[in-house]
């Protein structure tokens, strides 16, 4: 049983995938479901949503590799170790190990993109996708401008080289990190206490640091070249994103999502970038509504 007092009655869980040890907390029971957090966070983010969900669904919460507590693969030049294609082989393996050779997936930010890239490369695993606050990744490299590459200078920034981001971040982590997470529409009032000590402690770990920025330096290289194949997700699709973020102001999520996928629904909610933090109950009615239709 977990101890989390984020997650009361789930359970913790640590599995070897054929390239990392994913650890993930279980909570529920009836059809499954797999949420995959953001940067710089953990499975944490959804302490407001999952427990709750849980009531109808078996859930499942994980850490993806190179955040939280799962584990930290060493990469090269090539950042194939933390590309989307990757991360989403952990992700397959780490429901097949539960059990769940098929389930429902939802992905917030880093999550969103793992998730979409999953559905691409296992598209009979997944029934239906949800996608929190983000267009497509190719999309939104193509369209930047001043505004975005402002809004979103972290995209620019930890793509640079080794060890450039990863000694300015190190300095001081948990600056850098409250910075964070505290932009995008959203305020530090929205944060559990309890969430916001546990996306410092893992964030304070260097190879953490060194991992993100390894995941955002694939999204630059080796994850656009996979995303060049014009795969289409098959599933259905919803959207959902903060209406004070810079998703919906620089960007037309629908629109864009429309652009790769089949069957596309979705809406803004009455907040910032962390939808499942700071608008709980909108994001969990709309999930559920979703999975019912």
């Amino acid at each position: 049983m977990s101890s989390d007092p984020l997650f009361p009655g789930f359970t913790t869980h640590r599995v070897r995938t054929s390239a990392a040890d994913i650890r993930c907390v279980v909570g529920g029971s009836g059809p499954p479901v797999l949420l995959l957090h953001g940067y710089p966070q953990t499975h944490a983010m959804w302490h407001r949503v999952a427990p709750a969900l849980a009531r109808d669904f078996t859930v499942v919460c994980a850490d993806l590799r190179g955040y939280g507590d799962s584990g930290k693969p060493a990469s090269d030049d090539g950042h194939a170790a933390y590309s989307k294609r990757a991360m989403a082989n952990d992700m397959v393996e780490l429901m097949r190990d539960l059990g769940h050779p098929r389930f429902r997936l939802v992905g917030h930010d880093r999550g969103g993109r793992v998730a979409h890239r999953l559905c691409l490369d296992h598209p009979d695993t997944v029934s239906q996708l949800a996608v929190l606050d983000i267009s497509p990744t190719r999309t939104m490299y193509a369209r930047t401008d001043r505004a975005f590459a402002t809004a979103y200078y972290h995209w620019f920034f930890l793509i640079q080289p080794f060890d450039l981001p990863e000694r300015l971040i190190g300095a001081d982590p948990a600056y850098y990190l409250r910075r964070k997470l505290g932009g995008w529409g959203t305020g530090f009032e929205h944060f559990d206490a309890r969430a916001l000590a546990e996306y410092e402690r893992c964030f304070a770990n260097p190879e953490t640091i060194h991992a993100s920025c390894e995941d955002y330096r694939a999204a630059a290289s080796i994850d656009l070249e996979h995303d060049a194949d014009g795969q289409r997700v098959a599933c259905p699709l919803l959207v959902l994103w903060g209406e004070r973020g810079v998703v919906n102001r620089l960007f037309d999520p629908l629109g864009d999502w429309r652009a790769v996928a089949d069957d596309v629904r979705g809406c803004a909610l009455p907040c910032g970038h962390y939808l499942a933090e700071e608008r709980p109950g909108d994001t969990l009615r709309n999930l559920v509504a979703f999975f019912a239709a």
